[in-house]
């Protein structure tokens, strides 16, 4: 990288930025644990982009596993951009301001290699907005020979056509040991003189986790993909997620960075188990994260101790799909315990199954903040339950929350889904009487009532799983229920009870780029020219604008989004990895069967 072009970059940062914007700390970097080598003498420099505000960013453990593992590579270089807000955007774009990274300042377009995190379906218009700023075609057919290679990983890499034609290359799958492979294969490729497309192609030939969707064609009759090819016949049609086989000894963060800004999640992150035994029929990453993995109990203790010592942040968080499936949990959260207890440092456990709750009720009382206990409810009715394939009992659900109001909780976040499968009308309205029933049960314990926060989803049918086939209800479907909903509140006269519903519209959104084809590839780039920019964000995100990038292209959101799919029909992610096809539909036929069952 070109020495005098980062001093350039740095100059016009000072001179025409950061006084100008609301929030500096977003821009600045030179936190405590940033890693920042050299640029100008490394052979391969990675700029890692999050196509979100920089307190989301920080937040988001693989972006930080990626950033630690590719900056301990002899030779290579990694610095953070994250996505500049409203008015930072207006600035850059006014005085001429490239998009940089925070630890250099140097321009996102000088790195050999732009990857982006892709943690969502929203996330789109921001990934384009990064690459015009960074003053890159949007496009990959239209980038020049020497512009960056793009790389998108994260959970939307398993269904990434709709932002396919912006992207070189998408890593699927886990990424701790795919990412080295693949930066070492472009490191020693661009030092041979290969031009880009030659690399790409390697790229596609090497290894069976790596999508070059420039390399592949889709023909389509009707909206609906006919066939799926690659141009070449030396290069395959069929993808595997890349797999950390040994989450032991996998590459976790030691030396977390303080953020200047508080982020979202301002914690130690330790994953210590990767898959789920569970097999939730909405839960994309219950199906994909596959096999189950465990780190071990003196491992995880460990790192707890060295990020503690040199992060000092106050909260120890243990994350899984599904925390209490982790068979050593008990034996864990004492041994933290034991070393953190009179460091007023606390244990969060994300993920708790209800009947290991009760189990882990003696344990948690002494180690975890009893701010609020979290169950994901999911349905009202076991009925429902069982359809969507969580058997939670509402035994077990009532015994587990009393044991907490018990051990001194106060109060319950519960998370339901509205939408699903089989749902009847009367199981909407038993969303309210049982979390009505769930704080009078607090009256046994103290004689007073539990504060109740219930989250309302609407169910967004997702690719790689079981109900990826099916439909998602009509957008009249989720406001009617959101009227049930507050009505049978009022009925109840529930002053403990406090419901907060998703935006429907941008579970639609969701639901239509979630499963949607490369045709929308299209429709995201003119909302991004548009205008379209923050679409997780409340005050930025514009349906409308959306509506109309679809009407644009003869394509309607909504009938996107409620789209079901036939049994032999090639859907639009079966070539990105995930489970076998024919084990899903036979999930889905089990489903199907319970509801005309009950």
């Amino acid at each position: 990288m070109n020495e005098k072009e980062i001093r350039q970059c740095r100059l016009k940062f000072e001179k025409d930025f950061i006084a100008y914007v609301r929030r500096p700390s977003r821009y600045i970097g030179g936190e405590v644990n940033e890693s920042k080598n050299e640029l100008a003498k490394c052979n391969l420099s990675v700029a890692l982009c999050f196509p979100d505000v920089y307190e989301v960013g920080m937040s988001h453990t693989g972006m930080a596993i990626i950033y630690e593992i590719l900056n301990s590579i002899e030779g290579v270089a990694a610095e953070r951009v994250f996505a500049p807000w409203s008015d930072a955007e207006k600035i850059m774009r006014e005085k001429g301001v490239r998009l940089f990274s925070l630890e250099s300042k140097a321009p996102a377009a000088s790195f050999d290699i732009i990857g982006f995190s892709l943690t969502n379906e929203l996330c789109y218009s921001n990934v384009l907005n990064m690459l015009d700023l960074a003053g890159l075609n949007v496009r990959s057919n239209l980038r020049g020979e020497k512009s960056p290679i793009i790389i998108a990983g994260g959970s939307q890499g398993a269904a990434c056509e709709p932002i396919s034609a912006f992207i070189d290359v998408f890593l699927l799958g886990d990424g701790e040991e795919a990412v080295v492979e693949l930066c070492e294969l472009i490191k020693s490729e661009q030092q041979e003189g290969l031009k880009k497309r030659e690399i790409l192609t390697n790229i596609a030939r090497t290894f069976e986790w790596a999508y070059v969707p420039s390399l592949y064609k889709f023909e389509y009759k009707e909206g609906s993909i006919m066939s799926f090819r690659s141009e070449s016949s030396e290069l395959r049609s069929q993808f595997k997620a890349a797999v950390v086989e040994d989450l032991d000894n996998a590459a976790v963060p030691s030396k977390p960075i303080v953020p200047f800004r508080q982020a979202v999640h301002e914690r130690i992150s330790i994953e210590i188990m990767r898959g789920c035994p569970g097999r939730c029929r909405f839960c994309q990453a219950s199906f994909c994260k596959r096999p189950v993995r465990y780190r071990s109990v003196d491992k995880i203790v460990n790192l707890a101790k060295e990020c503690y010592q040199r992060s000092g942040f106050d909260t120890v968080s243990l994350l899984s799909l599904s925390t209490s499936e982790y068979p050593k949990l008990e034996e864990l959260v004492e041994k933290l315990n034991n070393y953190f207890h009179d460091k007023y440092v606390g244990i969060s456990l994300p993920s708790l199954r209800v009947d290991q709750q009760l189990k882990l009720i003696p344990v948690l009382v002494t180690s975890v903040r009893k701010s609020g206990l979290t169950i994901a409810v999911e349905a009202s009715s076991e009925r429902l339950r069982r359809i969507i394939n969580k058997p939670l009992k509402d035994e077990d659900l009532f015994a587990a929350v009393e044991s907490a109001y018990r051990a001194g909780w106060q109060r319950l976040k519960l998370y339901f889904m509205v939408g699903l499968p089989g749902e009847k009308e009367n199981e909407i309205r038993e969303i309210v009487k049982l979390a009505y029933e769930l704080g009078k049960v607090r009256q046994k314990v103290d004689g007073k009532t539990g504060q109740i926060n219930a989250s309302v989803s609407w169910f967004v049918p997702k690719a790689h799983t079981p109900f990826g086939w099916v439909e998602q209800r009509a957008k009249s479907y989720f406001e009617e229920a959101r009227r049930l909903i507050l009505d049978e509140k009022k009925k109840l006269r529930g002053r403990f009870l406090r419901f907060k519903f998703h935006n429907i519209e941008r579970s639609i959104l969701e639901s239509a780029m979630g499963r949607g084809n490369r045709l929308l590839c299209d429709v995201v780039e003119e909302a991004w020219r548009n205008g379209a920019r923050f679409d997780l964000w409340g005050e930025c995100f514009d349906y409308e604008l959306w509506h109309k990038s679809f009407e644009k292209f003869n394509l309607d959101i909504e009938t996107e989004a409620g789209r079901e799919f036939e049994d032999d029909e090639i859907l639009p992610w079966e070539h990105l990895g995930g489970p076998d096809k024919k084990y899903l539909l036979r999930h889905l036929r089990n489903a199907q069967k319970q509801i005309q069952q009950q």
